[in-house]
Parts: structure tokens; C-alpha cells; sequence
């Protein structure tokens, strides 16, 4: 991120006034000292095995909805989500293989922003959702045959993708996705931050990882409990249905936590680092681990579509005077 030059600084000091930090320079990431290729390999293998299963899981899922499955409403609009993002990943690859310089403008440098943002929170919010439908149906068995219905999953599925897209619209306005107007041609990269980026780093923690995170692992957690006090289900199935509970909130972590906590540690810094340079530099690596960690999100969640639709309280407890039909 752009740090405050010592020297040739001139700050006029008054009475009143303190001029605040010149972030001007530019804190250059050690792109020299990058080996492209385990994140051309990572982007190429996310994709490989991503297109087709997400392909698969909108059509499996497509058909959930036609049978009135509220379930899979979410699983679908995940997989669609997950379907927009793997078709940019050529084009970080290609970026990424050629020093990090993006050739195709700064319009398609914010348009690919704007989809890996909007595809990272409606995957956190869809997480949710997967997470609190099983959980009403579980918890509160009874009560969930008039709370889980198909207008409601869809009312707050197209209610996250509208919140989600209208607030990452200020990337479009943000000067780190001007690549043009940039002698390396950068696109989004961290050595070019700005008030706009750390006010938004602070929101994606919070409401975006923070908060998710805290609702997934109180009603896992809860299902959890619920499944091993029932009399009516088989230990297997309590381990199966354990298994997969524990599986989201891990997934989950691995999955998001670093990248949000880089994010959290270089707004923090940007306030604090007096012009210095040397942070920046040491966790640009562990960046873009957390980053490759976070792609991985699209590959894998048609995986726990396969589970959930397996392991679901609905199906599961279909004989079971506990759990209706989900």
C-alpha cells in the first residue's frame, strides 16, 4: 500500500491543523522474487475441476427447485455464482503468468474485481442461508413448515445478490482498478491502497467474514446438539450429520479466514505504518496464499451440494416424527 516519502515532505503545521499522512508511494509487492506458476497451477486446477462439477450442480440443482426444494434454491444460486467467477480465472491466470500486468483495460480490470467481490460474499451469505435452513428444520422442526418456503428462499437469495452487487460498487470508482493510467499496469493489487479500499476492508471483515462465520458455527453447532439428544435417528446418521456440520465451519475457515485477516492487518497498518514500507512487503506472499486459499471456495462447493442433499435433515429424518420433508 502506498506509503508517505520522508523526505522532500513538506507539512504545514498550524495552530489548528495537522496535515494527516501523505500515502504517495507506492509500496511495491516483491513481484521479482514470485513464482507464478503454483498460482497459474492452483487457477488452472480450481477451474478444471470446478466448470464441470458447478455445470452438474446448477442442473441437479435447477431440478431441486422444480420439485419445490428450498434447499435448493440457495445450492443453485451458489453454483451459478460459483459458474461467473471460474470464467475470470483465465484471465488472473494469464495475469498473474505475465508478471501481473493486465492487458485488456482498466473497464475489464474493475468488471473482474467486481465479480471476484460479488462471487466471495453471495458464496458467504449463500453458506448461511445452506446453514439456517437446516438449522430451522431441525431445531425447530415443527414451526419450519410454515417458516421454510420457496418465496421466502427467494426473496432473501435475491435480496443478498442486490445488497452484495450495489455495495461493491465503488470499485468501479476506485483508482486501484485503473490499469491504463498505471506504467505496470496493475489491476487491484496491494500496493496501491486508498481510504475507499481500507473502508471497505473493514466492512468485509465485519459483515462479511466476522459475522457469517459466528451464524455458521452457532447453528451447526446447534444441529449438532439436536442430532445427538434425538431418539430417533441411528448413530450412524449422527455421525454422518456431525461429520458435515463440522465440515462447513471448516471449510469455511481455511477457505476465508486468512484472506479477511490480511485484510483486517493491512487496513490497521495503513493507519499506523508512518510510511514504512516493510509490512507490506513481508505479507504479500501470505496474501496471495489466502487469495488462492479463496478461490478454492468455487471448486469445492458442489462437493457439499452432494453432501447436504445425502446427509439432509429432510431425508434423513423422513420416517422420523422429528424432522418434516425437506
Amino acid at each position: 500500500y502506498c506509503c508517505m516519502t520522508l523526505k522532500g515532505v513538506t507539512m504545514n503545521i498550524s495552530s489548528t491543523t495537522i496535515s494527516p499522512p501523505n500515502h504517495t508511494k507506492s509500496c511495491e509487492p516483491p513481484y521479482d522474487e514470485e513464482n507464478p506458476l503454483p498460482l497459474v497451477v492452483l487457477y488452472s486446477t480450481v477451474l478444471t475441476l470446478g466448470l464441470p462439477t458447478n455445470l452438474i450442480t446448477v442442473f441437479l440443482t435447477f431440478l431441486e427447485v422444480c420439485q419445490k426444494n428450498v434447499l435448493g434454491i440457495y445450492l443453485f444460486s451458489l453454483s451459478v455464482c460459483d459458474l461467473m467467477y471460474l470464467g475470470t480465472l483465465p484471465l488472473w491466470a494469464i495475469y498473474i503468468d505475465r508478471g501481473h500486468r493486465w492487458e485488456w483495460g482498466s473497464l475489464s480490470c474493475k468488471l473482474m474485481g467486481y465479480v471476484f467481490f460479488n462471487n466471495m460474499y453471495i458464496s458467504i451469505f449463500l453458506m448461511c442461508c445452506v446453514s439456517a435452513d437446516r438449522f430451522v428444520a431441525v431445531v425447530y422442526a415443527v414451526e419450519s413448515r410454515g417458516l421454510r418456503r420457496m418465496r421466502h428462499a427467494v426473496i432473501i437469495t435475491v435480496g443478498i445478490v442486490v445488497v452484495v452487487a450495489v455495495g461493491h460498487v465503488p470499485v468501479f470508482t476506485m483508482t486501484e482498478g485503473d490499469s491504463e493510467k498505471m506504467k505496470e499496469k496493475r489491476c487491484f493489487e496491494p500496493s496501491d491502497p486508498s481510504v475507499v479500499v481500507m473502508g471497505l476492508n473493514y466492512a468485509r471483515f465485519l459483515i462479511g467474514f466476522f459475522i457469517p462465520l459466528c451464524i455458521l458455527i452457532v447453528t451447526n453447532l446447534a444441529i449438532i446438539a439436536k442430532v445427538q439428544a434425538s431418539t430417533g435417528l441411528k448413530p450412524q446418521a449422527k455421525i454422518k450429520i456431525r461429520n458435515l456440520a463440522f465440515a462447513v465451519i471448516l471449510f469455511f475457515l481455511v477457505c476465508f479466514t486468512p484472506y479477511h485477516v490480511i485484510l483486517l492487518l493491512r487496513a490497521i497498518n495503513f493507519h499506523f505504518s508512518n510510511g514504512k514500507c516493510d509490512f507490506e512487503r513481508s505479507i504479500y506472499t501470505p496474501y496471495t496464499i489466502a487469495l488462492g486459499l479463496s478461490t478454492i471456495n468455487s471448486a469445492i462447493n458442489p462437493v457439499f451440494y452432494v453432501l447436504m442433499k445425502r446427509i439432509s435433515p429432510g431425508d434423513t429424518w423422513r420416517n422420523s416424527s422429528i424432522i418434516p420433508a425437506a
